[in-house]
């Protein structure tokens, strides 16, 4: 009898700590779960925000510019500050990290300007950009790829909004240019699908903006 009296309330017992057990599983879960969605994801890119496109104005626009986004693969066209189309592109050969040096076949990175046009080149509508600016030339200056004497040159130029020298050690003749946007296949410049380069080209004169991003 008093054997039984001893097995009973312990039988309870145990059937309590797994009651509790199993209350304390699940309302765990629940905070994992309900923690986890109040965590902030990544954004990401929707279709429709990436979607290319190009839409012709009524008027030709006063101003015009040019985005460059690398990581994307995309170039957006500015008509009086709001955006009229958007491309796909291709990049050089290196594509990761800004451009240094000649031959690094690196895409430069930086604020920029049209300093150029050329239909003479192998390459479609070359357009030519104002690589190296003075950034690019002050750490040029600063690591000893090139001198003061070439600084010097290229800051003249970049402050007139002239070509600036393209024969330096840091590189150039970098533009816009046709040929195709199916890979990075270029030396450094930005390719485009010929009939792109031909809409973009109308709008964008010498001394356009073109802001090249990561």
């Amino acid at each position: 009898m008093k054997k039984s009296n001893i097995i009973l309330p312990l039988l309870f017992i145990s059937a309590g700590l797994v009651i509790i057990a199993t209350i304390s599983y699940f309302s765990i879960n629940k905070y994992v779960n309900i923690s986890k969605s109040n965590v902030k994801q990544p954004v990401i890119d929707s279709g429709e925000e990436m979607k290319v496109f190009f839409n012709q104005p009524s008027a030709t626009p006063k101003e015009t510019s040019i985005k460059i986004y690398k990581s994307k693969r995309i170039l957006e066209l500015y008509g009086d500050g709001k955006i009229m189309g958007r491309f796909n592109i291709g990049l050089g050969r290196d594509p990761e990290g800004s451009k240094v040096k000649e031959g690094d076949n690196k895409t430069p990175e930086g604020n920029y300007y049209i300093c150029t046009k050329n239909n003479s080149t192998k390459y479609y509508l070359f357009m030519g950009i104002s690589y190296p600016n003075k950034e690019d030339a002050k750490m040029g200056l600063d690591k000893g790829i090139i001198d003061k004497v070439s600084y010097d040159s290229i800051v003249k130029a970049i402050n007139n909004k002239q070509q600036p020298p393209w024969n330096t050690a840091l590189g150039g003749a970098v533009g816009i240019h046709g040929g195709g946007n199916k890979y990075d296949w270029t030396y450094g410049c930005i390719a485009m699908d010929n009939s792109d380069l031909k809409v973009i080209r109308q709008y964008t004169p010498i001394n356009t903006l073109v802001n090249i991003y990561k």
